[in-house]
C-alpha cells in the first residue's frame, strides 16, 4: 500500500533575515537584447489584436501611440508593427478595461505592504564546543518579514493575518506610492488568524467592503497583495485573478490552535507575501483576506484559502472594542462520532453544562447536532464556528436530533466561564481560577473542582513541573477545590516545607516532584 503524503498547509507571509533583503533594486544587467529585452521571433496576439514583428530587440518602455507608430515604419519600411490605442490611467471605458482593472482600479490604492522586524534568539556552538560539551552560545538575530493588509477605514485602522504580526518588534506600513507610516498592534486573535494595527488617520483609503454571505462557487475572485515583499522593488500590490474555488472549506490544519473552518478557497495565486491582503469580487469589494494555501512545493499551486471578510470584520470589531475576543459558549462540550450512512462525520452532545443556555434549552446527553443557524454542522468544527459567527451576546438557533424526532432550540450565546472567572495569582508566575461544572464542561476535563492553571511562567513551569491547562487538586496531601483553597496552602507551607503538587492533566493523575518557594 502506497504511504499517504501530507500536503502542508503554508501561511503565505515571507520572511527573511535581515540585510538579506532580496531584490531591493532593480538589476542592471542587461539580457541578450537591447537594455536587457528579449528578443521576439513569433507571432503573438498583443492587446486583442494580431501583430507581426520582425526580430528585433524591443525595448521595454516602447511608445504606444500613434507618432511612435509612424516613426518605426519610416526607420525600419519593411516591418509589419500594429498598436493598439493608447490606454491612458484613469481611462474607464474600451476594450481594455476588463473587470478586473475595473475592480483592482478601486481597491488598490487600499491595500498595504505590512514590514515586520522581530528578535529571534538561536544557540549555536563550535565543534570544539561541541566536543567539549561545553554550553551553547545564546545569540540574537534580527528576522525581517514582509506581509500584506488594507485598510477598513479612513481612521487608519488595516486588517491583517495575525501571524504576519506575531512577534513584532517593530511594525512599517507601507502604501500604494511607497510611503512609510509607524504601526501599532490594537489586537490580535491567533485562532481566527486576524490583527487589527492602527496608523495616522487618513494615511490609507478604506478598501469597499463586500460580504461573503452569497458568494457563488465559480464567480471571478481577485487576490492582491505583496507576494515576497520587495524582491521586486516596488511598493504597489500585484493583481492575481481566478474563480471561488469553494466556500465552506474546513481544513485539517495541522497549525496548532489555529481555527481553519469555513474558508473560502480560490484558485487566485496566493504567494509568500500575500498573507493578511484582500480577496475581492468582481466589483472590487472585499470578500475575504488572504491565509494560506496547500502547497508542497512552498508556492502556489491553484489552492489558496482565505478568511471570509463577514467574520474578519466582526473578529476586528471586537479587538477594536475589547482588544480582545470574546470567546462563545452555550454550554455544551460535543464530539465526533462517524457516520455509517455518509463521508462526514456527526457531532454529538458529550455533556451539558448544568445551568447553562442548553441545559435551559433541553439539551440532552446523546443529541446529535445538524445544523446552527441553518449552516450544516458536518463536523465540530461547523459547530465552533456558527457560534463564534453569530458572536457573544447573541443567539444561535439549532437543530438537532434526539432517537428519530428533529427538535429544535434557540440558544442565548454567553463568554467562555473560564474568561468571566476571577484570577489569582497564587504564588509569582502561577495564576488560577477555580473550577466549576461550567468550566469542566468547557475544558472538556473530569473533575468539577479544584483550582484550574490558566497562566504559567516559564520559571514557575520549570520549578512546579505544571503546565497551562493543569488542574491542582491537592498540595501536601491537603484537598484543593477553589483557588481559595491552593492559595492558603501555598502560603502556609511557603519557607517552610518542601511542597509537591497534586495534579489532573489529560484523564489522569500526577504528583510533582517536591520543590520551595518564598
Amino acid at each position: 500500500m502506497r504511504a499517504r503524503t501530507a500536503i502542508p498547509l503554508l501561511l503565505a507571509v515571507a520572511a527573511f533575515p535581515a540585510g538579506l533583503f532580496l531584490g531591493s533594486g532593480a538589476s542592471s544587467g542587461e539580457g541578450p537584447g537591447q537594455n536587457g529585452a528579449p528578443l521576439l521571433s513569433e507571432t503573438s496576439v498583443v492587446g486583442g489584436e494580431r501583430s507581426t514583428m520582425r526580430a528585433s530587440a524591443i525595448r521595454p518602455a516602447i511608445s504606444t501611440d500613434r507618432t511612435a507608430a509612424a516613426d518605426s515604419r519610416a526607420a525600419d519600411p519593411g516591418g509589419i508593427v500594429t498598436v493598439d490605442p493608447v490606454f491612458q490611467p484613469g481611462q474607464q471605458s474600451g476594450p481594455r478595461f476588463t473587470p478586473v482593472v475595473a475592480a483592482t482600479t478601486r481597491i488598490a490604492p487600499s491595500v498595504v505592504s505590512i514590514t515586520v522586524l522581530s528578535t529571534r534568539r538561536t544557540s549555536s556552538r563550535s565543534m570544539f564546543e561541541e566536543f567539549f560539551g561545553m554550553v551553547p552560545r545564546r545569540m540574537e538575530r534580527t528576522v525581517q518579514g514582509i506581509g500584506s493588509g488594507f485598510a477598513i477605514d479612513d481612521d487608519g485602522t488595516i486588517l491583517t493575518n495575525e501571524h504576519v504580526v506575531s512577534g513584532a518588534d517593530s511594525l512599517v506600513v507601507t502604501d500604494v506610492n511607497g510611503k512609510f507610516y509607524r504601526a501599532e498592534v490594537v489586537g490580535s486573535d491567533p485562532i481566527t488568524d486576524i490583527a487589527v494595527l492602527k496608523v495616522e488617520s487618513g494615511a490609507i483609503p478604506a478598501a469597499p467592503i463586500g460580504t461573503s454571505s452569497d458568494l457563488v462557487v465559480g464567480e471571478p475572485a481577485i487576490a492582491l497583495g505583496n507576494p515576497f515583499g520587495f524582491v521586486l522593488a516596488n511598493a504597489e500590490a500585484t493583481v492575481t485573478a481566478g474563480v471561488i474555488s469553494g466556500v465552506g472549506r474546513d481544513i485539517l490544519d495541522s497549525r496548532e490552535g489555529k481555527l481553519s473552518a469555513d474558508m473560502i478557497q480560490t484558485d487566485a495565486a496566493i504567494n509568500p507575501g500575500n498573507s493578511g491582503g484582500p480577496l475581492v469580487n468582481a466589483e472590487g469589494s472585499v470578500i475575504g483576506v488572504n491565509s494560506a494555501i496547500l502547497s508542497q512545493s512552498g508556492g502556489s499551486e491553484g489552492i489558496g484559502f482565505a478568511i471570509p471578510i463577514d467574520r474578519a470584520r466582526r473578529i476586528a470589531d471586537e479587538l477594536l472594542q475589547y482588544g480582545r475576543i470574546r470567546r462563545p459558549w452555550v454550554g455544551v462540550e460535543s464530539r465526533t462520532v462517524e457516520s455509517e450512512t455518509t463521508r462526514f462525520s456527526l457531532t454529538e452532545v458529550r455533556r451539558v453544562a448544568p445551568g447553562s443556555s442548553a441545559d435551559a434549552a433541553g439539551l440532552e446527553v446523546g443529541d446529535l447536532l445538524l445544523t446552527v443557524n441553518d449552516r450544516p454542522i458536518t463536523s465540530p468544527l461547523d459547530w465552533d464556528i456558527g457560534l463564534l459567527d453569530a458572536g457573544v451576546g447573541s443567539a444561535v438557533d439549532v437543530t438537532y436530533r434526539r432517537e428519530d424526532r428533529i427538535l429544535s432550540a434557540r440558544l442565548d450565546i454567553e463568554e467562555l466561564p473560564s474568561e468571566q472567572a476571577e484570577r489569582l495569582e497564587v504564588v509569582r508566575g502561577l495564576e488560577l481560577i477555580t473550577v466549576t461544572p461550567q468550566i469542566a464542561v468547557e475544558r472538556g476535563i473530569e473533575v468539577e473542582s479544584g483550582a484550574l492553571v490558566t497562566r504559567l511562567s516559564g520559571a514557575a513551569s520549570r520549578v512546579t513541573g505544571l503546565r497551562e491547562g493543569d488542574v491542582i487538586v491537592g498540595i501536601n496531601r491537603r484537598p484543593v477545590e477553589s483557588v481559595e483553597d491552593a492559595q492558603g496552602l501555598f502560603r502556609a507551607f511557603a519557607g517552610g516545607s518542601r511542597i509537591f503538587v497534586t495534579y489532573y492533566r489529560d484523564g489522569r493523575y500526577y504528583s510533582s516532584w517536591p520543590f520551595d518557594i518564598g
